[in-house]
């Protein structure tokens, strides 16, 4: 008698999802992967589209390509609306689907910390459509800018802040300054350069916390030679779309926040609230089981594997969660079999951010080393680290491009991004008089 193939089902198709499908490649089972999106985001390169220096296409892969010729595995672009553990099924918007194992690797989203005012008005920079937007705000502050006649409205479009000052703060604040640098003065001529402002805010006493003391005081140095404005042991009180607020009162006019401050688990709906850890991440046991079920596991940036060497669980990098994705894989199969599953341990490659042109800091173990060399250990590994020949050579060709012609090609408006409660005052004008649509496309901010 042909025993029944056992159902894997995975939601999310980042770095933890895609690596446990592909080592069950060849595995007895059917694996399903449910994602809202048809392609993989390389989230470390956002920063980039964001600030005009790759295409999101360049860093996007589809999910279907990855799997091309899986025969035990079928993909579904669809939302989970909730889990029902006791049934073993999923409500999903295209239905029900049932399953023997369910893999949450939905990943980790913008955390404001109940912070509403930020959240409605901030910029999050967790996905492409995401870093879209931001780029389109980019231009359009700087766009309006030209054209404005108030000094302090000219002021708010003309200071960028980022808020947070890990890998992602770090990298985009040193984008905004390249972008200032070498891009500005040639495409705004009659822009003066000097108004352009870029502040990078960190509420704690250094930059990239986890990294080595070497490399946080080497990017905070980075950072000023190229202008940036870096206040540590600041924190934000109030952001209402035209300036933001500090805790100390300080205010600095911006129509650009960036939010980097810190992530969240994403959750779905229908698992036990109780075991949420610190982060809104699922506390998971060392086979990455969640507390609680016996036959639903999380891996990556939604997972927190609690111990005494990791009291914070892992971080969100992606080495942590294509190493729990690898090894859940084995750890299914043997659960199926009935063998003796195997502890997870993380190996940690390192960690490394990159500030601008030249200019890096990179530790791994007890080797630390900045500037050029780092930077071009960057570039490497995550250029190996992409999805896809052509995404790699796509990007490496956009990376000699610019290092050679000091320009960023991607500053496109390809469509305006406009806040929510200007969509909102826009629809009410659209009901009163028709002609108002016409204008949409003028509004900048």
């Amino acid at each position: 008698m042909k025993s029944i193939k056992q159902k894997i089902v995975i939601v999310g198709g980042g770095f933890g999802g895609i690596e446990l499908a592909k080592k069950l490649r060849k595995e007895n089972v059917e694996i399903t992967i449910l994602d809202k999106h048809n392609y993989h985001t390389f989230q470390p390169l956002l920063y980039q589209v964001a600030t005009g220096g790759l295409e999101a296409d360049s860093i996007a892969f589809p999910i279907r390509k990855i799997f091309k010729g899986q025969q035990n595995l079928i993909f579904r672009v669809t939302e989970v609306l909730k889990v029902i553990p006791e049934e073993n099924k999923l409500l999903t918007t295209i239905g029900e689907i049932s399953y023997d194992h369910l893999i949450v690797a939905t990943g980790s989203t913008s955390n404001f910390f109940g912070q509403d005012e930020i959240q409605r008005n901030a910029m999050p920079m967790k996905s492409i459509p995401e870093a879209l937007n931001l780029r389109s705000l980019i231009l359009q502050n700087l766009e309006a800018s030209l054209i404005t006649k108030d000094k302090l409205t000219e002021a708010e479009l003309l200071n960028f802040v980022v808020v947070g000052g890990g890998p992602t703060g770090v990298e985009t604040a040193g984008a905004i300054a390249e972008l200032k640098k070498h891009v500005l003065k040639n495409d705004y001529a009659e822009l003066d350069i000097h108004k352009v402002n870029i502040y990078l805010i960190e509420g704690s006493p250094e930059l990239l916390g986890p990294m080595s003391p070497q490399a946080q005081r080497k990017s905070q140095e980075f950072l000023e030679e190229m202008g940036v404005i870096v206040m540590t042991n600041a924190r934000v009180k109030s952001y209402n779309g035209k300036a933001i607020e500090l805790l100390d009162g300080t205010i600095i006019p911006s129509a650009t926040v960036i939010w980097s401050a810190g992530v969240k688990g994403v959750i779905l709906e229908g698992l036990n609230p109780d075991n949420l850890a610190r982060g809104n991440r699922l506390k998971v046991n060392l086979i990455n089981r969640v507390d609680g079920y016996e036959n639903i596991y999380a891996i990556g940036d939604v997972a927190a594997m609690i111990t005494e060497e990791t009291p914070n669980g892992h971080p969100g990098v992606a080495p942590a969660a294509i190493q729990q994705g690898k090894l859940l894989a084995e750890n299914l199969i043997k659960i199926i079999e009935g063998k003796p599953t195997t502890n997870f341990k993380y190996f940690d490659k390192g960690s490394m951010a990159t500030v601008g042109r030249n200019r890096a800091v990179v530790d791994i173990g007890k080797i630390r080393f900045q500037g050029i060399f780092a930077w071009f250990t960057w570039m490497f590994v995550h250029l190996m680290t992409l999805v896809g020949f052509r995404n790699k050579l796509i990007v490496f060709v956009n990376w000699v491009w610019s290092y050679f012609s000091y320009d960023r090609g991607t500053r496109l408006i390809i469509r305006p991004f406009i806040k929510a409660d200007k969509w909102k005052a826009i629809n009410n004008l659209k009901s009163e008089s028709p002609e108002v649509g016409k204008t949409e496309s003028s509004i900048v901010h």
